[in-house]
């Protein structure tokens, strides 16, 4: 492509700056496609400090009043919105616009997060942890946010080898030691937990080898936060004929963890009998 079209291809990927395209131009020919990403980054990075404050800045709010009006940039509406930040109650709105408006006053830029990474509590508690940095420590946090959330758009847009990873996993598998096997047939539920609320994600069930079909979660970035696993074990127990009291000793059984690696795989195990249950991070 000339520079126009190479500009044109990748127009959206940064928002409000077709300067880091026509930057990054000089550098082609691209062997993978995280090449390219990091050449556009190295634009970015390269730039003075007021230069990148400005680029920051033309980033909208989080769960602002223009992500609820809908008239930030198309990528940015669905991003928000995926996190359901264009329909927060009054009282979620007033908080964020309260950090929105701590966070602008200590660093003259907008808080600037991949919540495509986040569940919206690890949103609030970047918010606030990071209201603690100085401004070079910040600016600089903000701008490896604006990395992740270039490269998703990127490899959406964009193929090619050496696709930068960017993508999580989420998986399960329940083993019975009580016959010495895989357990099928157990109904599993995985909830995000929140401090305010838990919202069921997914339910599945498992197969002839203890596992289901497809991971709970995969091909998109695992959200950091904390998540729950239920295992409703007593069933399967009572399906193969196992003597239980009543009520059983175990009949639901709980798993909570934490997500701290967006593109990372979690495989979240439950080895089982009627009467104890472990679990550990596997692979």
């Amino acid at each position: 492509m000339d520079a126009a079209g190479f500009r044109a291809a990748l127009d959206g990927i940064f928002e409000h700056t077709p300067w880091v395209a026509e930057g990054a131009f000089e550098a082609r020919p691209f062997a993978t496609v995280a090449a390219l990403h990091e050449a556009l980054m190295a634009v970015v990075r390269s730039r003075p400090i007021e230069a990148r404050i400005a680029f920051v800045g033309a980033h909208p709010d989080l769960g602002g009043k223009a992500a609820r009006a809908g008239t930030i940039a198309p990528a940015s509406v669905s991003e928000q919105a995926g996190l359901g930040l264009d329909r927060l109650s009054d009282a979620e709105f007033e908080r964020f616009e309260i950090l929105n408006a701590a966070y602008r006053a200590r660093f003259g830029f907008p808080f600037v997060a991949c919540v495509r990474r986040l569940t919206r509590d690890a949103v609030l508690d970047a918010f606030e942890r990071r209201l603690a940095n100085d401004v070079e420590a910040e600016l600089a946090t903000a701008i490896d946010e604006i990395g992740f959330i270039t490269r998703l758009r990127l490899v959406e847009r964009v193929e090619g080898p050496g696709v930068p990873n960017v993508a999580g996993r989420l998986s399960t598998h329940v083993l019975d030691t009580h016959k010495g096997g895989p357990a099928e047939g157990v109904r599993i539920e995985l909830y995000e937990v929140g401090r305010s609320a838990r919202a069921l994600l997914k339910q599945a069930v498992t197969n002839a080898d203890g596992r289901t079909d497809v991971p709970l979660v995969v091909g998109v970035p695992l959200r950091m936060g904390n998540y729950e696993l239920v295992f409703h074990v007593g069933a399967h127990f009572s399906a193969r004929g196992v003597a239980l009291p009543q009520p059983a000793f175990l009949d639901a059984v709980p798993i909570r963890f934490g997500i701290s690696e967006p593109e990372g795989h979690y495989h979240v195990p439950l080895v089982v009998t009627p009467w104890s249950y472990s679990t550990y991070r596997g692979s």
